[in-house]
């Protein structure tokens, strides 16, 4: 009961900081924090189910976020007629290349016994099939780039729905890890997440530089999105309607017509903002309440105490007959599956994909911060990390200000002193950040919220 009670006040002091911000600074504020915050916890949910319930250290988080981003471009983006043309055929020859090269190598793992011909056989079908692809596609890439690059230069995508991509990056992301998986899982906790990291780096690098698939660092932007354009909310009569509605009170002490007409035309702007993140944040809510409900009760069922049991003592669950490998690979798959739908909710809010920004602070670290901060092994603890951690990420600055403007009270706004603390503002994120993972650490080493077991 008393930690239910602690789930209750912790989220309910989370809400009332950010209803603060909407009542002190602005809505569209508090509402793109609160949907930032949203997306972080779908991100942490992922990172938890791979540390809390299995102790694997995955710093790779940044590249399943990147596939998540690719799956939006490649399902919503229409696809690029011109392109194709140039180039789009011998593509695709090289992509049913490379599943041909990694069907062979398998087949040579599967039919052939460990040996040095073995090994410089696998070695001469990937350095050939390379080649063959370099030779097949290097043209095609060209031609598909220099098709009025200031705009298009890549082959565009399905030109579905966005919300697809939500489950097309999952599974992007669940690939990738099954690869990753097969690869370093059975390296040491260090070494999986220095392996981890690596792969991810490589990932990012491809998308960034490879500009017939998305453009490379000239981003795409404009894609389709799930929620009403604000332009166009702005010019239907029954949205003006309710905002003249909602604030009849305000419009009401405005005498003039000419006014009162501006003013609910800067209301109606201003509201159009809000309307559309309170859609996204519907959407962003209810993917957070079904990852919820399943994560919990694959905490509370056999397998979950089985991979607790796993985390806890290895050999042991080894011992008793549990195919430790197999059951790794499995969460591995899933907690980055949940990262690349984050991803893909990341790039559908923004509108737009940027290969340049998944650095691994934003998109790894301060992830594993919002799962220690939170309480690795609880889900509810790993969501309101998630909240914690960003609400102050942004907040930063602001608190900051504030603080300055109280210690350097009586001070002219031109004395050196407080000149120089205001242009430190944009690091104080940082400061707040280390000092606030310090005293979790010293004082709520668990986190905020640690794990409970319970048995239900």
């Amino acid at each position: 009961m008393r930690n239910h009670l602690n789930v209750i006040l912790a989220y309910a002091v989370m809400l009332g900081l950010i209803i603060l911000v909407g009542i002190f600074q602005s809505w569209n504020v508090a509402l793109s924090i609160f949907n930032m915050c949203l997306i972080s916890a779908v991100m942490t949910m992922g990172a938890n189910i791979q540390w809390g319930y299995a102790g694997l250290i995955n710093f790779g988080l940044m590249g399943y976020a990147a596939l998540g981003g690719l799956a939006a471009v490649l399902i919503s983006v229409d696809p690029v007629q011109e392109a194709w043309v140039a180039g789009g055929f011998n593509i695709l020859m090289s992509l049913w290349l490379i599943v041909a090269m990694v069907f062979i190598v398998r087949f040579v793992l599967k039919h052939f016994e460990k040996s040095k011909f073995r090994t410089y056989g696998i070695v001469a079908i990937i350095i050939s099939g390379i080649i063959i692809i370099k030779i097949t596609s290097q043209s095609s890439i060209e031609a598909i780039e220099n098709v009025n690059p200031a705009t298009t230069g890549f082959l565009g995508g399905l030109g579905l729905p966005i919300m697809f991509s939500w489950v097309v990056g999952a599974f992007f992301a669940a690939g990738l890890a099954f690869i990753v998986g097969k690869v370093a899982l059975g390296l040491r906790a260090d070494y999986l997440a220095i392996a981890t990291l690596l792969i991810s780096e490589i990932v990012i690098a491809i998308i960034k530089h490879e500009d017939w698939l998305t453009r490379g660092v000239k981003n795409v932007i404009g894609l389709k999105r799930p929620a009403p354009y604000e332009v166009e909310l702005q010019t239907k009569e029954w949205f003006i309607n309710l905002v003249a509605k909602f604030n009849s009170s305000k419009l009401d002490l405005i005498s003039s017509i000419t006014d009162k007409q501006a003013a609910l035309n800067q209301l109606v702007i201003e509201g159009s903002s809000v309307f559309v993140k309170l859609c996204y944040s519907g959407l962003f809510l209810i993917v957070v309440i079904i990852l919820l409900i399943f994560t919990q009760k694959a905490l509370y069922s056999p397998w979950g105490r089985m991979m607790r049991a796993i985390r806890d003592n290895e050999e042991a669950a080894n011992a008793m007959g549990k195919n430790v490998v197999k059951q790794h690979l499995l969460i591995f798959i899933l907690g980055s599956a949940i990262v690349g739908l984050a991803g893909a909710m990341l790039v559908t809010q923004d509108g737009l994909f940027t290969p340049g920004s998944y650095q691994p602070m934003r998109y790894t670290f301060l992830i594993w911060v919002m799962v220690i901060v939170g309480g690795s092994g609880n889900n509810f603890g790993a969501i309101l990390g998630g909240f914690v951690v960003w609400f102050l990420w942004i907040e930063a600055a602001p608190i900051a200000l504030f603080l300055i403007n109280i210690f350097t009270f009586g001070l002219t706004d031109t004395h050196v002193l407080k000149l120089h603390l205001i242009e430190s503002v944009p690091y104080f994120r940082y400061l707040m950040m280390g000092m606030g993972l310090l005293l979790i650490m010293r004082y709520r080493p668990k986190g905020i919220l640690p794990e409970k077991i319970e048995i239900k």
